[in-house]
């Protein structure tokens, strides 16, 4: 909403100009730093939302949505560091404190309850799949797992903030994950650089698929893979897939709970 142009030597146009970068003014300012901070630095390098989500292998609409609607809520690792690459700056100054927030309904964690995890231990939260938000986000179910410190920077190789725990359902990656296992997952692995084995929201639900990139494919293609010779795979645009995650550790370690003996 536009104000009046009631001011002496100032035309129609120019106030709403000017009103509209005010406007702007104040939404920027309603962004958290980090978002700040990429608006500044872009502008600092002559760049634009749409060249930085090309440069990072995203579609063209990637960071404009992840500035004006918060989807992803924040930039994975990989994220970071080839949108650093092209600014020029730290990969840190395009981080979160926080990776993955909690469901905006969901109960605070209790006092001593499963998510208050002793000394020596990290409380990595169990996503719940039925509640899975439509664009991929991770909502929490009331359960958390707790882990040794050493064995979280050691096996899995990521910072506890970016575990999850996530349950398979179904045949499709079969032999390495069956229905009823559990796998934890690294949120901040969101770039599949090389081939391997991710998490994915493909439009309905979560999977887990093996992606590999199309060589020389333009605009960027990639195939989706299932371990179990059952299942066909397919071919699709990368920009089609959204990447949830990556299973945290060796391929060997994927399967962290398994189903029925």
């Amino acid at each position: 909403m536009y104000r009046r142009a009631e001011v002496v030597g100032c035309t129609g146009q120019e106030m709403q100009v000017d009103s509209h970068t005010m406007t702007q003014r104040e939404n920027d300012k309603a962004l958290d730093p980090v978002r700040r901070r990429l608006l500044q630095l872009l502008a600092a390098n002559g760049s634009n939302l749409r060249t930085a989500s090309l440069a990072m292998g995203r579609n063209a609409v990637y960071l404009h949505q992840f500035i004006k609607r918060g989807t992803p809520k924040v930039l994975g690792e990989d994220d970071r560091e080839i949108l650093a690459e092209h600014l020029g700056c730290r990969p840190d100054l395009l981080r979160h404190d926080r990776r993955i927030r909690r469901a905006a309904h969901a109960k605070p964690p209790p006092p001593s309850g499963p998510y208050s995890a002793p000394k020596g231990y990290s409380a990595v939260p169990e996503a719940d799949l039925r509640r899975a938000a439509a664009a991929g986000d991770l909502e929490e179910a009331n359960e958390a797992w707790l882990f040794c410190d050493p064995l979280v920077r050691c096996e899995s190789r990521a910072k506890p903030g970016d575990l999850w725990m996530i349950p398979v359902d179904g045949d499709s990656m079969e032999p390495v994950l069956a229905s009823g296992d559990r796998i934890l997952i690294d949120v901040s692995r969101t770039v599949p650089v090389r081939p391997g084995i991710f998490v994915i929201w493909d439009g309905m639900g979560l999977v887990a698929k093996r992606i590999e990139h199309v060589p020389l494919s333009d605009p960027p293609k990639v195939v989706l893979k299932s371990l179990n010779p059952a299942y066909d795979s397919h071919e699709c645009l990368a920009e089609e897939i959204r990447v949830v995650g990556r299973p945290s550790g060796s391929p060997e370690g994927y399967r962290v709970v398994g189903g029925s003996p």
